[in-house]
């Protein structure tokens, strides 16, 4: 299953950066509901959504063309935060519909943003759920390659593939930057890395920086 039907930007001599938004379309909208990615009760309205479109760099070096479900708010300011992560070159694994909204792939190092759903409790404290709405829930969050920058606390990951990158130095290849917190701190956006204390979630960026 894939919504995004176009030529790789690899074909294309000259690469550019290029972003485009589109209200979702029945497919996505269905494949939302049908993944639980959302449901009754969200905290925003399915026409609130929108489908960003827009170019980045793959761990093979080349150009891809990649979408991600967001609040029409997000779209402008992701615009430019992708702008800069492109002009830099920074990877990013997987961004397609499909990779969260269909089959994961097997690495589950997946770039997305709308998933309504609880916070996620600090690895410090298990569980599932916190009672609160995910940023998430209303699209206005990334997570940007969440192997590479788990979400850690008290020493520990859920994701077992990410230990390695518990340690955050040296700064490894799709490992966030300074100068990619410096793109989305330029929109006014937090990082779920800066918070205080032991937890922190080093994918994760949003609006009001929780």
């Amino acid at each position: 299953m894939r919504y995004l039907l176009a030529t790789p930007l690899a074909a294309i001599a000259v690469y550019t950066y290029h972003a485009t938004s589109r209200p979702i379309s029945v497919p996505v909208r269905n494949e939302l509901i049908r993944s639980n990615h959302y449901h009754s009760g969200c905290p925003v309205a399915l026409s609130g959504l929108r489908v960003l479109t827009l170019t980045y760099w793959g761990f093979d070096n080349k150009p891809h063309t990649g979408q991600m479900v967001v609040n029409a708010h997000a779209v402008a300011p992701l615009t430019i935060v992708f702008r800069k992560l492109y002009a830099m070159r920074f990877p990013i694994r997987h961004m397609q519909l499909s990779d969260i909204y269909g089959k994961v792939p097997a690495d589950g190092d997946v770039t997305a943003s709308m998933e309504c759903r609880q916070a996620v409790p600090s690895p410090c404290s298990g569980g599932s759920g916190t009672g609160s709405w995910s940023m998430h829930a209303y699209g206005l969050a990334v997570d940007i390659n969440p192997v590479e920058n788990p979400y850690v606390g008290c020493g520990q990951t859920r994701d077992k593939t990410a230990v390695s990158f518990m340690k955050r130095t040296p700064l490894r290849r799709g490992m966030v930057t300074p100068a990619v917190l410096a793109a989305f701190r330029s929109v006014g956006w937090g990082w779920g890395g800066s918070w205080a204390g032991s937890t922190k979630d080093y994918m994760h960026f949003s609006a009001n920086g929780h």
